[in-house]
């Protein structure tokens, strides 16, 4: 590709409605888009989205207005607004996607109440917050979607941001080459192809002509129209033996999604990478068996009969695919400027969307990348007409501008009220929403927004799985009926009294001439207690401990039971209930938790602990964060702590060092994520007694059959793996959200659950990780 050509972005054409891009595209996209994306993970240099939550505010919870915060964050990035407050995300540049799935009328109460049914998302998701109850319209909240901005056209302050300030210079708009060539209103698709005659000077490839005798067609000759779809199209070249040959294809959809991405090996020795400009290294290419055949066959699958591929110079891309198309634009010729000359894409890039492409601290061009950005810049020309092209004063600004300040849409999305819809705009993509026709929202008005409205949740599910990859920003929304207030009262009530159930132990018998200080110190040592009580009901005494934190009682279970004490083998074990009997295996799910697996607890820990750790702090590798609980009252910290750290493996190692003879405290894996702590806090003290119930044959029956059928512990299980399966579909590097609203009722409201990761996000190892964890005690040392 030549240095001038190429690089970025994605954009859409709002107000115009054009056909959807049909259905067969995807399954195609997904086994093409692995491929590249593999390599890129073999590169020691390359750079992935990564998620830290190690931030959170005491209670975990995260309100709708920060949600937006993040979202409007991953689109647009550090240059045009602050990182969010209450999480990290790095390399958000290299973020692919952002999927958000919505379970309308689930709150966090049903994430644990069916805890074993959501087995995908409690270990696909590292990261889980709490969020508030419910406002009136949760989507508008998380999107940051204002009244003004539900109309769908964006305010005219914001329009006039997407481009450079022009030179103050007089213009002669019926000189502009612009002007000349397509007048001063606006046009429609067919006027910007290029025609036969045009197509044959620039010298694109074109049928019957002598040097394209072994160019294959694209099979696209169906009639175009104004609304006919669009494709952004770029290719990187390599230097063979014989010439420049393909080693890159990109292809972009109307949407924003990219719908190949293909890494292909030349059929000829490669005698130049041209790494600088294309990326390509040897040992990217070195596993590659796709060849240009491969790709022809591909895109013949893909393109629809009436599809308009976009590029920059786009001749040269399709002379290296060998290939004829009849319909294209391009954008090196559509942006016409004087005596003959073509502007680089990278300026057009700055100048018209205000973004930076091709930037030369990356190794060579990205080709999705360029795809977009053409794509976009095709769009604009479409929506502003060749006026607004000529105010621009291009040519100036070309001569121009290392002296001219831009004016990016940063200064403009800085604003508070700016939506996530009006971010996606300022770089030319639309959101995708899809929901069912009974819970469509305001945000199904915009034009930005490209709604699909759906008769059932399997419906809905059926079209994610076709449209997602096509937008780069999804909102997919569930609806699911909510239990009556009734049940959903006896439910909170009876989860919280399970929990609290689960965190007292009975420990004995013991002698009746024990030393119950001793014992009660004992027990004391493995964590927080809530209460203790002397049980004399039996013929020997038993002490019933409830402890605060669930931990503590697995902890004193794990090293008492069958231990000898003051002469006596002791049993140490919970309450045996209704609520308790599957105990056993909630702890061990809970212990393989995504959030769980690389914190531990500890117990036992002193005043100085903190500074003792970070003397110590050569010894912990990986450590992200301490949590430290304060007592309400006292304002003092309690005597135990959690510790995350990044892999699981650095958090056992770490638990060895704590519980040996140098340290001396008394430990184990976390079972409970800081957000549980936090819901749990308004638990009862005391456990209800249980109720002994015989169920008689008929209801027995009649209750298996529910259960068979549509018990809700039927409906969590099916459709968390239904969900699961969807996420497993998403390319690596998409940031998704699973977002449990929450509910309202009479009975009171009840909080939500947020869920998020990125997708094949692999966890740091670096070896400065005691750099990060010294640092702890300004940033990440937080005390609840």
């Amino acid at each position: 590709m030549e240095p001038e050509r190429k690089r970025s972005g994605s954009t859409l054409k709002k107000g115009r409605k054009r056909r959807r891009i049909p259905s067969k595209l995807v399954g195609a996209a997904e086994a093409m888009r692995s491929p590249w994306d593999l390599e890129e993970r073999q590169q020691p240099v390359a750079k992935k989205a990564r998620l830290s939550t190690t931030l959170f505010a005491e209670n975990c919870e995260v309100t709708h207005g920060q949600l937006c915060e993040l979202l409007k964050y991953a689109v647009l990035g550090k240059s045009s607004f602050p990182k969010p407050s209450w999480c990290q995300l790095f390399h958000q540049n290299h973020l692919k996607n952002v999927v958000v799935f919505i379970l309308q009328g689930l709150s966090q109460l049903h994430f644990y109440k069916f805890y074993l049914e959501f087995g995908f998302l409690r270990k696909a998701f590292k990261h889980k917050f709490r969020l508030p109850p419910p406002s009136s319209d949760f989507l508008a909240d998380i999107i940051g979607l204002q009244k003004k901005q539900i109309i769908g056209n964006l305010p005219k302050a914001m329009e006039g941001s997407l481009h450079f300030a022009s030179p103050k210079v007089s213009i002669n708009l019926q000189k502009d080459p612009i002007i000349q060539k397509y007048g001063s209103k606006k046009v429609g698709l067919t006027r910007c192809l290029l025609t036969k005659e045009e197509m044959k000077t620039y010298h694109f490839p074109l049928q019957g002509f002598p040097d394209c005798e072994n160019f294959v067609p694209t099979k696209c000759n169906g009639s175009v129209t104004d609304n006919s779809p669009l494709f952004g199209l770029d290719c990187e070249m390599c230097l063979t033996s014989k010439g420049r040959e393909l080693t890159r294809i990109s292809l972009v959809a109307e949407g924003g999604g990219c719908v190949m991405d293909e890494l292909v090996k030349p059929d000829n020795k490669i005698v130049d990478y041209l790494t600088s400009f294309s990326g390509i290294t040897k040992k990217i290419l070195k596993p590659v068996t796709t060849k240009l055949k491969d790709v022809q066959r591909q895109l013949k699958i893909l393109l629809p009969p009436d599809a308009v591929l976009v590029g920059h110079s786009l001749d040269l891309d399709l002379r290296a695919l060998k290939m004829i198309h009849p319909y294209v634009i391009d954008t090196s010729l559509l942006y016409v400027r004087e005596q003959g000359r073509r502007f680089k894409l990278k300026f057009l890039a700055k100048a018209i969307l205000g973004k930076d492409i091709q930037c030369p601290d990356r190794l060579g061009h990205d080709a999705t990348e360029d795809a977009r950005t053409t794509l976009e810049l095709a769009r604009y020309f479409l929506k502003y007409g060749p006026k607004k092209i000529a105010e621009l004063n291009l040519e100036a600004l070309s001569r121009h501008q290392e002296s001219q300040e831009p004016r990016n849409t940063a200064v403009v999305v800085q604003q508070l009220n700016t939506s996530v819809l009006e971010c996606l705009d300022s770089v030319g993509q639309k959101l995708l929403f899809l929901t069912r026709e009974a819970d469509a929202s305001a945000l199904s008005s915009s034009k930005n927004c490209q709604t699909i409205k759906c008769l059932s949740n399997k419906e809905v599910l059926e079209q994610a799985r076709v449209e997602i990859p096509l937008f780069p920003f999804s909102i997919v929304q569930f609806s699911f009926e909510p239990f009556s207030p009734n049940l959903t009262e006896e439910m909170n009530k009876r989860i919280k009294i399970k929990w609290t159930e689960m965190s007292t132990v009975y420990a004995g018998p013991f002698d009746k001439n024990c030393n119950l200080r001793a014992l009660k110190r004992l027990f004391k040592s493995f964590g927080p207690v809530r209460s203790m009580t002397l049980v004399l009901e039996t013929h020997q005494p038993h002490l019933c401990i409830q402890y605060e934190v669930l931990e503590a009682a697995q902890l004193a279970i794990e090293s008492l039971d069958g231990v000898l004490i003051e002469g006596s083998c002791i049993k140490v074990q919970r309450p045996v209930t209704e609520l308790t009997l599957d105990c056993d295996t909630l702890v061990n799910e809970l212990e393989q938790d995504s959030e769980n697996r690389g914190t531990i607890y500890l117990s036992g820990v002193s005043e100085t602990f903190k500074e003792h750790l970070l003397q110590q702090c050569s010894l912990f590798l990986g450590l992200e964060a301490m949590i430290l609980p304060k007592d309400l009252k006292s304002g003092k910290h309690k005597r135990y702590c959690f510790l995350r750290f990044k892999t699981f493996g650095s958090a056992q190692r770490a638990l060895n060092i704590f519980t040996g003879k140098d340290w001396k405290l008394k430990g184990r894996h976390a079972l409970t994520p800081r957000h549980l702590h936090a819901w749990l806090r308004g638990s009862p003290h005391e456990s209800r007694l249980p109720g002994v119930r015989v169920i008689p044959p008929p209801s027995e029956q009649e209750a298996l059959q529910m259960l068979k059928m549509d018990h809700p512990k039927i409906a969590a299980w099916h459709w968390g793996r239904k969900i699961g399966k969807l996420y497993h579909n998403l390319c690596s590097g998409t940031l998704c959200l699973i977002l449990l609203p929450g509910t309202k009722s009479t009975h009171g409201s009840l909080s939500g659950l947020g869920l998020m990761g990125i997708k094949d996000e692999e966890e740091s190892t670096t070896p400065n990780m005691c750099l990060w964890t010294a640092d702890l005690s300004c940033k990440a040392l937080r005390t609840s």
